[in-house]
């Protein structure tokens, strides 16, 4: 039997090119022992035809709010009771729009509106239309009420721009579907605190020191442990990347507020995740107005800043405490050293002097060193694999 036997889906598919991968996503779901049922807008139909659903999952296929019924009951009614789970897959800005606000104009909407059943939720659309702070705020709502959301991933897009906002694979959806349905989010119940980005340290009101980190790997990590079920607090130093959806964000610049911002919170954590850059010296002065140019060398003082990861495991008790070792040579060696030093469970090292991974790229090359001298390597993946690794390791050490 299929680990989703016996369940009963209602999949809403809506009007975006992604409505193809419905398709999978319903064969999969079937071959999971799942019982099917497909809800198209008229919009989706412009992309698949009914037939294909209903060749698929062999279930009638609901699109008109006024067709002639298939139960006794009224469709919208008897579709939303018998759900264990509503998923709609493509889910597009404007079906988000609809759902957020309780409009209930199609088959689909009003279905939705009347099911107390769990809702899941795929967004794709194009990248602009996805961090619109309107369709933010919409998911960010939606979340709020209990909505899984599962997140859209980045890529090469139909519309031929380069973002996120793809839908992940059908084996991605039913894989968090069969999660959700079966309880077996790996952090469920745990609190995670993550850094990412650089810290800035300012000279003067204008200028400031700083380095090259985006954040990128950090908000991949704080957004794979929400969608593992975690409660995730993200600590970000200045970032261009949208908020994840699902996590609490304190934003801060400097080292000294970042670890302020740690240190608050590290007693309820059952994780810390130290993947920012953070800036080993400032200045021991701030110049409070700009400073001129002038003829000669410029001089500045700094002083150290508090190592925050070696304070963090000076205090350990329960929590597991990861750091990352960003190196240009002797990696190996450096990450170990730190891995000792830092007392913590294990370290993800990489080389920042590789042109296809590290900063400010999509990709990371890293291999990870444990407290017990065991060591793994891996090839160069998405950030977003590399977060899943990670998350998996600590569950393991949960567990």
């Amino acid at each position: 039997m299929g680990s989703l036997a016996g369940k009963r889906i209602v999949l809403g598919v809506t009007g975006g090119i992604a409505a193809y991968k419905a398709v999978e996503i319903a064969s999969r779901l079937r071959k999971a022992g799942a019982e099917v049922h497909v809800i198209m807008t008229r919009e989706a139909t412009e992309f698949v035809t009914e037939l294909t659903f209903r060749e698929i999952t062999g279930q009638p296929v609901s699109v008109d709010m006024w067709q002639k019924v298939a139960n006794f009951n009224v469709e919208h009614i008897a579709l939303a009771n018998l759900a264990d789970v509503v998923l709609i897959a493509p889910a597009t800005a404007n079906i988000l729009a609809k759902i957020s606000v309780g409009i209930a104009d199609d088959m689909l909407t009003t279905t939705v509106l009347a099911t107390k059943a769990p809702i899941i939720m795929a967004p794709a659309m194009n990248t602009n239309m996805y961090e619109n702070p309107v369709t933010q705020k919409n998911i960010g709502e939606l979340k709020a009420r209990g909505v899984q959301i599962i997140e859209p991933a980045a890529g090469h897009l139909a519309c031929g721009i380069e973002g996120k906002g793809r839908l992940p694979e059908p084996v991605e959806i039913v894989a968090a579907v069969t999660a959700f349905m079966t309880g077996k989010q790996l952090l469920s119940g745990k609190k995670i605190i993550v850094t990412a980005g650089g810290t800035i340290e300012p000279l003067d009101p204008v200028r400031y020191l700083g380095n090259r980190s985006t954040g990128k790997m950090g908000y991949a990590i704080a957004q794979e442990a929400a969608r593992q079920g975690a409660e995730v607090l993200l600590v970000s130093g200045p970032s261009n990347l949208p908020n994840p959806v699902g996590v609490r964000m304190v934003r801060i610049q400097t080292a000294l507020e970042m670890q302020a911002a740690v240190q608050a919170e590290y007693t309820e954590a059952d994780a810390v995740i130290m993947s920012a850059a953070v800036a080993d010296y400032r200045p021991k002065t701030v110049a409070r107005e700009k400073i001129k140019k002038s003829d000669g060398k410029l001089v500045f003082e700094l002083e150290r800043n508090p190592d925050i990861l070696y304070g963090l495991g000076q205090q350990k008790g329960q929590q597991l405490l990861v750091g990352f070792a960003a190196e240009t040579c002797h990696l190996e060696e450096y990450a170990r050293k730190k891995l000792v030093k830092k007392n913590l469970d294990f370290i993800v090292a990489n080389d920042v002097s590789a042109k296809d991974a590290g900063f400010a790229v999509d990709n990371n090359r890293v291999q990870l060193f444990f407290r017990n001298g065991d060591s793994e390597k891996y090839p160069l993946m998405s950030k977003q694999e590399l977060a899943k690794i990670i998350l998996n390791k600590i569950a393991e050490r949960m567990s």
